[in-house]
């Protein structure tokens, strides 16, 4: 019985599964192959990779080498369309990926329609290689703010966007950002409308508690050195807890200062 039972312990041992890891990669199809650094299984025989699965399909490239190809391009995808792809090795071994940014989703889009109507920015995109948020500016106070941020669709199809805006006096300006993982902005062209609403004053200029606004006015507030304090938007800032001195202020569409007695 004692032989029985060790006999089916070894035969156990040996059927069993060797332990394994795996490597997960999650992104987009950019149009791209992945290239995978593939080392010797620990044990001497094989290499380390045994298995790579895309979307849960197993590739039939031909891993058995130490360094491979994952061609991506034969499952028919499209620009954009999600990817997992899955790398399972033996314990003891990892293998390296080499370019794992060709699954990061690039900036592509191109806007074939801009507009501002009923305070609000829209517009339409085509050729979206992937989901990047997309910020819309506006040109203030002699250089371009952000003003809204929008989660981009990531289709090559044409797609609808829009964002709500405030004006200032005058002539106002817009355009669309988009920032990929190269770290490289792309822009539209700027979209240009003009706004009725008449210009925005403040008071006092030397002031002790509060500062009014003859309208609702985005503003920004820095020190004598450049360093920003307040920001936001409304009829007034309460400006009590500064200290003495002299400080810059950015509202409506122009630049002032005041003096904090």
């Amino acid at each position: 019985m004692k032989r029985l039972i060790l006999f089916i312990f070894l035969i156990a041992l040996v059927s069993s599964p060797a332990k394994s890891e795996e490597v997960v990669l999650t992104g987009t199809f950019q149009g791209d192959n992945l290239f995978v650094k593939n080392p010797f299984a620990p044990s001497g025989v094989g290499f380390c990779v045994y298995e790579v699965t895309v979307n849960g399909l197993t590739s039939t490239d031909e891993i058995n080498s130490s360094a491979f190809e994952v061609d991506l391009s034969v499952y028919g995808f499209q620009v954009g369309e999600p990817l997992t792809v899955s790398i399972k090795y033996k314990e003891g071994c990892q293998p390296i990926v080499l370019n794992p940014e060709v699954l990061n989703a690039r900036s592509t889009f191109v806007v074939s329609k801009l507009e501002v109507a009923d305070q609000k920015i829209k517009w339409t995109t085509e050729k979206e290689a992937g989901s990047i948020p997309f910020v819309v500016e506006q040109f203030r106070w002699n250089k371009w703010i952000e003003v809204g941020r929008v989660t981009g669709k990531g289709v090559v199809v044409a797609s609808d966007y829009q964002a709500t805006i405030r004006l200032h006096s005058g002539e106002n300006r817009f355009r669309i950002k988009q920032i990929d993982y190269r770290g490289k902005p792309r822009y539209s062209d700027e979209v240009i409308t003009v706004s009725s609403k008449p210009e925005v004053s403040f008071s006092p200029n030397r002031v002790d508690d509060v500062i009014t606004f003859t309208a609702s006015t985005m503003y920004e507030i820095y020190d004598e050195y450049g360093g920003i304090i307040f920001k936001g938007y409304g009829e007034t800032v309460k400006v009590s807890g500064l200290q003495k001195g002299k400080y810059y202020l950015n509202l409506d569409n122009k630049l002032a200062v005041f003096t904090k007695k």
